[in-house]
């Protein structure tokens, strides 16, 4: 198979696969354009910047038939492999040419997790020892792969993953009965190990410029909407993921069906809004200090649909409120609808220079719009008037969910168009009909875009 149609089905085959934070379409301002490129994705890290990557299956040839899975083995679709050197050949073309800034790169379980993991991490080793690679790379771990290969990918890559997929061993069990939650965990806890290994090695030699192991941490990702676990539940998994092992991010991926099998749920279109629910709450504990049971318990289950989870928290306690934003400390103004961290710390630098007032807060970045039921500026409230809750509640879910006076960062679906996207910077193209990509004419016709988004590659 020439690499030209390799690339066109692995580059598709990946787009399952949550790569980082990412903004929605109409907000990065890139609706409405074609991917010019196979493989290359539009994705932002925390602080909003811009980094295309190279987003590939080394292979999605699988012995595993996961139901919810567009790759499992009983399948009909286009198969292909990379190989080490083909993935490294591709990446460094890319990366000179200025496309994208790293690689991306997961994989089927193609004869078994040793093999696929080792040919995973050949790859990143010929990229960085090979050819010098400097870039970004971000490696899947397959799941029972052994610890040896786990070691040695956190020497070469930036980042890895190991997707935990399904909240529950019963889940698992019946949708991808091929695989163990010691299997998947058991990496995890390895990439943990070596990182305070590492980091312990760093402190007592006095490292400046020592051996690295995974700069980046590790992420997982979960489908959400395939099985019927509660919000509740899945938060708590994450929740731990964090605590027990260090994870940098938990992804969420709304489950959007690719068969008629029938263990999978009958769904109209994918759960986007819980996903987006999800990515809410989990931030609230990663960057807010909230806990799951302050969210979430036995008698609710699930976040709200109509409020985001910090709103709906808001109302269910009234007794903290009003916040005196002229005295509050950090952790108090956060509790605050509207009020997110980088509001917080403008409003504790600014009262110390003078005191302030509603169009001061306003100046700082805060929604005021929502902070305005739950704060009070020297005693003095906003309101004239008291809404009940149910009346309140509807104000606050009718007003959007712009926090610090910014959309918040969304997960958008991995079938919009801007996940596919052509970088701005560097090659002054424009539409071009075929592209010269390591020695190959690619065609970049609309059609490619439709059947990506279409589920048809």
């Amino acid at each position: 198979m020439e690499l030209e149609e390799k690339l066109r089905i692995l580059g598709a085959a990946a787009r399952f696969d949550v790569t980082c934070s990412s903004r929605s379409s109409r907000e990065a301002g890139f609706a409405g354009r074609e991917p010019f490129f196979p493989g290359v994705y539009r994705t932002w890290s925390e602080d909003g910047r811009c980094l295309p990557v190279l987003k590939i299956l080394l292979s999605n040839r699988c012995v595993y038939d996961c139901a919810y899975c567009v790759n499992r083995a009983s399948a009909s679709r286009p198969r292909a492999s990379f190989t080490p050197s083909e993935v490294a050949r591709v990446t460094l073309d890319y990366y000179r040419r200025g496309l994208v800034r790293g690689l991306f790169l997961s994989s089927a379980v193609w004869v078994s997790p040793d093999h696929t993991m080792e040919k995973l991490v050949l790859a990143a080793r010929e990229l960085r020892v090979g050819h010098g690679f400097r870039g970004y790379i971000h490696l899947k771990v397959i799941p029972g792969a052994s610890p040896e290969l786990v070691r040695e990918a956190g020497l070469y890559a930036d980042r890895l993953s190991v997707n935990i997929e399904l909240p529950t061993e019963e889940s698992l069990h019946r949708l991808a009965p091929d695989k163990r939650r010691e299997d998947i965990l058991a990496p995890m806890g390895e990439i943990r190990r070596q990182e305070e290994a590492y980091r312990e090695m760093g402190e007592c030699r006095g490292w400046r410029r020592g051996p690295t192991f995974l700069r980046a941490g590790q992420t997982t990702q979960l489908i959400v909407g395939a099985t019927p676990e509660s919000d509740l539940q899945i938060l708590e998994l994450a929740e731990g993921l964090y605590r027990d092992f260090g994870l940098r991010r938990v992804y969420y991926s709304a489950f959007f069906p690719v068969s008629d099998d029938p263990r999978l749920p009958a769904l109209r279109e994918p759960p986007f809004l819980r996903e987006h629910r999800l990515y809410q709450a989990d931030w609230l504990l990663r960057r807010y200090g909230f806990r799951v049971e302050e969210l979430l318990d036995g008698e609710r289950p699930h976040l709200d649909e109509m409020l985001d989870p910090k709103s709906a928290w808001a109302l269910r306690n009234p007794d903290f409120f009003p916040v005196e934003v002229n005295r509050a400390d950090y952790h108090q103004l956060l509790r605050v609808p509207g009020i997110g961290p980088r509001s917080a710390r403008r409003i504790i630098s600014a009262r110390s220079r003078h005191s302030l007032d509603l169009h001061s807060l306003a100046g700082l970045g805060v929604a005021v719009r929502r902070a305005r039921w739950f704060i009070t500026c020297n005693g003095r409230y906003f309101q004239k008037k008291e809404l009940d809750p149910e009346s309140l509640r509807r104000e606050l879910g009718s007003g959007g969910e712009r926090e610090g006076g910014r959309a918040p960062a969304g997960q958008p679906s991995l079938f919009d168009a801007s996940e596919y996207a052509y970088p701005s910077h560097g090659t002054g193209l424009r539409s071009p009909d075929r592209v010269t990509v390591s020695g190959m004419r690619i065609p970049v016709p609309s059609e490619f875009l439709r059947s990506v988004v279409n589920g048809e590659m």
